[in-house]
């Protein structure tokens, strides 16, 4: 995309803490807000730092929330909600992965409550104003009210990720930027971005996972990890979503696979789906890569990973793959560059399902 066609962003306002460590400095940014009565939510990924960040708040903690799911169900938020308004709080703050991060955005949408989000995972929510709720199925919206007014990234609140979700939560943080590229919303700005988060995450994703867990090395790389998932995330919010993210909603709302599973299976076959649709932008994906072809470049990376590679082993039904195609078209309407129909989407899910190389579709 070239200035001349001009673009614009939607920039909000949001403070963002890097460095390992800036945990500590919760405390403060909560003083700085003038919160004197937070909830605390937490996954129980996340319960030691959430129990050391509950010491250092001290009576500002006026509740804790320890139930946390994936897709945030409608009365998880119903309940969470409840329990802000009966203790009087004037904040929330949220410890650990999307699953924390997207109840806190639903509640501090419904309550009208600002939120501090300290991420554990790169699931990148934390920087945007997109919010899910799920009911029967998943729903998403915006509101700048879900848009956390302080983030705290600190990669040693990342060394306890296991291997496997280290890989696919960092594969759903580089969905963002894949998207990101082709969306509607798509502009010379978050193209920068986009490319420099997918770069970022490639090169420090194998880190992650093979170094030792406790190493300078492993810390620098989930340091790295973060940043990637933080412009990850920015850019995706300017720039939106299309068919990648529509799939992943319908399939894991729906049928409660693991997010982040679903993403990385999902990555490389919806970027072929696309191919010739946005070759500008999966150019970019591949040399971002450092690949010759961004649908390898993607496969490849999450067979480094370990990741998963077949929709059939992170548990989703076989029966359900023509529901799944006919709702993803109609949910995804004219967000993507290619106009999704069900027989083509089917057989992408066929060969997602059953695992086989991306092909074309």
């Amino acid at each position: 995309m070239s200035r001349d066609e001009g673009f614009e962003l939607d920039l909000q306002q949001q403070r963002v803490l890097f460095g390992a460590g800036r945990v500590d400095d919760v405390p403060a940014e909560v003083d700085a807000l003038g919160l004197r009565a937070v909830v605390l939510i937490a996954t129980a990924s996340a319960k030691g730092a959430a129990d050391q960040l509950s010491e250092r708040l001290g009576t500002q903690v006026v509740a804790r929330v320890h139930e946390v799911v994936q897709h945030v169900p409608t009365a998880d938020v119903t309940s969470t909600t409840e329990v802000a308004t009966t203790a009087g709080a004037d904040g929330i703050v949220t410890v650990g992965g999307g699953s924390a991060t997207g109840l806190g955005k639903a509640v501090a949408v419904g309550a009208g409550l600002p939120l501090v989000a300290i991420p554990t995972t790169y699931a990148g929510s934390e920087a945007t104003t997109v919010y899910g709720v799920t009911g029967e199925h998943k729903r998403t919206a915006r509101d700048v009210r879900a848009l956390p007014r302080v983030v705290v990234y600190d990669a040693e609140l990342t060394t306890g990720m296991p291997r496997r979700l280290t890989a696919t939560s960092g594969l759903n943080a580089l969905a963002h930027c894949v998207e990101a590229l082709y969306a509607p919303g798509a502009n010379p700005v978050t193209d920068l971005l986009a490319q420099e988060g997918a770069r970022q995450l490639a090169v420090s994703l194998p880190v992650a996972v093979e170094a030792p867990p406790g190493s300078e090395t492993a810390l620098t790389a989930r340091g790295e990890a973060l940043y990637g998932t933080y412009l990850a995330g920015w850019s995706m919010e300017q720039a939106g979503t299309a068919l990648h993210h529509t799939l992943c909603h319908v399939i894991g709302g729906t049928y409660r696979v693991d997010h982040g599973e679903v993403h990385a299976v999902l990555l490389p076959y919806v970027a072929a789906y696309n191919a010739h649709a946005a070759p500008a932008a999966l150019a970019l994906v591949a040399l971002a890569l450092g690949a010759p072809d961004a649908v390898l470049g993607l496969r490849s990376l999450a067979e480094r990973l370990d990741a998963p590679t077949d929709l059939a082993s992170i548990g989703l039904p076989a029966d359900v793959l023509d529901e799944v195609a006919e709702r993803a078209v109609a949910a995804v309407g004219a967000r993507n560059p290619r106009p999704p129909d069900a027989p083509s989407l089917r057989r992408l899910l066929d060969d997602a399902y059953a695992g086989r190389p991306p092909g074309t579709y």
